[in-house]
């Protein structure tokens, strides 16, 4: 028997960069050197007796790191949105009731997504009222399987 195929797949150096860029700027550490930088221009304001040039320093600043920030998550979103899109048509093309029709719904029309909204608010309000209902019958056909699972392993 061989051993899995290894799939490399090429991340452009660009899209590696902004996901790094997108998960560390999330995290509390960059969030409290901002707030550092931010403090720490506010300690300087009584020095540089709040001038034009201390204001313009933090709005530069501030300015740039807003731009390029907005591109590089936007890259990042749209690789998770791609990702996410394949994902569904997967879901939707391996369903056997689903309707293949969805798989293309990110181009169609703005008039033709409402009317799908619609449809679907439509089924929603005809759906049961008590949502508990629903989740007590999803966990109770989960613990059934378990069930079955573990009596087929103790069999073998």
């Amino acid at each position: 028997m061989s051993a899995p195929e290894e799939h490399h797949v090429h991340v452009s150096p660009f899209s590696r960069f902004a996901q790094w860029v997108a998960h560390a700027s999330g995290t509390p550490a960059i969030f409290g050197l901002a707030l550092l930088v931010v403090i720490g221009w506010a300690v300087l304001g009584p020095i540089f007796h709040f001038s034009d040039t201390w204001q313009l320093v933090i709005n530069t600043g501030t300015t740039i790191v807003t731009f390029l920030m907005v591109f590089l998550i936007q890259n990042t979103q749209n690789r998770d949105t791609i990702a996410m899109q394949a994902k569904l048509d997967e879901l939707i093309r391996a369903t056997r009731l689903a309707n293949n029709a969805m798989l293309d719904l990110e181009d169609m029309d703005d008039a033709t997504l409402e009317r799908l909204r619609q449809h679907y608010r439509k089924l929603a309000e005809q759906a049961p009222d008590d949502i508990n209902k629903m989740l007590d019958e999803y966990e109770r056909r989960l613990k059934e399987r378990a069930e079955q699972v573990e009596a087929a392993e103790e069999r073998h």
